[in-house]
């Protein structure tokens, strides 16, 4: 069995250990940086971690989100077009770290605006922000030395995505450099998708424990705190992000819209806290 590289040290590791011990999975939140506007996607992002989140990805907004559902294409249009950047995005990061210094933070998007930015550049910013891992949704095992290495040397956590199309063959490439938790998509297609089918899931992350110690955090088309605990009952970690996006656009105001999240998010970490976990590791 592989050993997750970085896995005894950081925010992130010390997060998924936590939630083991407790014996539940852990509530991964995702919301798009400047989402409706900055000021309040700064007030949803310091609220996430009192509210129940265990680890928050942050979206970076890119015009051609290609991995991203009606949703969250909606959430990073609307944040592009309120003037969110790199800079602004990574000060959000600094901002949070002011009030909350123990809620992991991962940043997720696509390779164009860190490759425009520097790789150099972009790791040493993220991680003086106070970054602890990155997902780069569009660049394979093949391409590590483009940034999950250079992440790594950084002191910066990779998460790499599996697919129910990650066979037996190309899973170890996967693996191989990873850390701080694997995120497992459970459905073909985009973000915001079909509920996955918990049965189908529970043998697909069987099948990638035999390979790996990593935890597994399952995303894509949970959008209810009872598909979550379903879902929590077997996966080291859910991922809820469209359904989150949902509940920011659902306010009569850009407050009501965060109240509406961290609602969201307070119902969701109950489930996953009455799910128990059924993982014998």
């Amino acid at each position: 069995m592989m050993t997750s590289p970085a896995t005894s040290q950081g925010r992130l590791a010390q997060r998924f250990a936590a939630t083991r011990q407790q014996g539940r999975a852990a509530l991964v939140t995702y919301i798009a940086a400047g989402d409706p506007d900055y000021a309040t996607s700064l007030a949803t992002l310091k609220g996430l971690g009192e509210a129940g989140a265990d680890v928050i990805e942050l979206g970076m907004p890119f015009t051609d989100p290609m991995a991203d559902g009606p949703a969250i294409q909606h959430a990073t249009r609307r944040a592009l077009e309120g003037g969110q950047t790199m800079d602004r995005t990574l000060e959000m990061v600094r901002e949070l770290r002011r009030v909350d210094t123990l809620t992991p933070v991962v940043l997720m998007g696509y390779y164009n605006p860190i490759y425009a930015r520097g790789v150099e550049r972009f790791l040493d910013q993220a991680k003086a922000a106070g970054v602890d891992g990155l997902i780069v949704v569009d660049l394979p095992p093949e391409h590590d030395d483009e940034l999950c290495l250079p992440a790594a040397k950084a002191g910066l956590n990779f998460i790499r995505l599996a697919t129910p199309t990650t066979d037996a063959e190309r899973l170890p490439s996967v693996l191989a450099n990873t850390s701080g938790f694997l995120y497992y998509v459970s459905s073909n297609g985009v973000t915001g998708g079909a509920a996955p089918s918990a049965e189908r899931v529970k043998q697909e992350l069987d099948r990638i424990r035999t390979h790996s110690d990593i935890p597994v955090a399952v995303g894509f088309g949970i959008r209810t705190a009872a598909q979550a605990k379903e879902i929590g009952a077997f996966a080291d970690g859910v991922v809820v992000g469209s359904a989150l996006i949902d509940a920011q656009a659902s306010g009569e105001t850009p407050q009501a819209g965060t109240q509406a999240v961290l609602e969201l998010t307070r119902e969701l970490a109950n489930a996953l806290a009455q799910a128990g976990h059924a993982s014998s590791r």
